[in-house]
């Protein structure tokens, strides 16, 4: 793998030379990477539900995707 220093040196660089449409497509590269995680914005209370949720899936707790979706299919064709 290159050196981080090396690989910096050459995207400043590009950039200066970069068309329109590639500085956007960089500039939204590093907005997405920005992003706060969602996961990190739930409350605690919210994050503790999900992980108990996941541990009663894994036990065979709850019912399986396909057979929800069989009772509730029709509210997606309206």
């Amino acid at each position: 793998m290159a050196n981080v220093t090396i690989l910096r040196k050459n995207v400043k660089k590009y950039i200066e030379t970069a068309d329109e449409r590639v500085v956007k497509m960089v500039h939204a590269l590093l907005e997405a990477d920005s992003q706060i995680d969602l996961w990190d914005e739930l409350p605690s209370t919210v994050q503790q539900d999900v992980e108990e949720a996941i541990k009663q899936s894994a036990k065979g707790k709850g019912k399986p995707h396909d057979e929800v979706m069989k009772k509730y299919n029709k509210w997606l064709t309206k």
